[in-house]
């Protein structure tokens, strides 16, 4: 039995764009603050969580609960990035 890799034909990820060194240290700094903040207990059952958006590629910062993952609060929030995909998409 022959097994090969299978490949959807016509679709491809959208690579990301590099980032400046300056842009690159304060997301690393971010995300270490981010982390302190999360072993402090700050937040009690909730905790920070850093994305970048697939489609728009801006950095996201959201409240989530640990246990559920649901989203507390969320900036930029959901419908500025739709806004914003849907102004890329024009």
């Amino acid at each position: 039995m022959d097994i090969a890799s299978i490949k959807p034909s016509g679709s491809s990820f959208p690579q990301p764009t590099p980032l400046d060194p300056n842009q690159a240290t304060e997301r690393r700094a971010l995300i270490q603050a981010m982390k302190s903040v999360n072993e402090s207990g700050l937040l009690g059952q909730n905790e920070l969580v850093f994305l970048v958006d697939r489609r728009t590629h801006q950095p996201i910062i959201r409240v989530e609960d640990r246990e559920t993952h649901e989203v507390v609060f969320q900036v930029p929030p959901q419908y500025v990035l739709n806004l914003a995909d849907g102004l890329n998409a024009s």
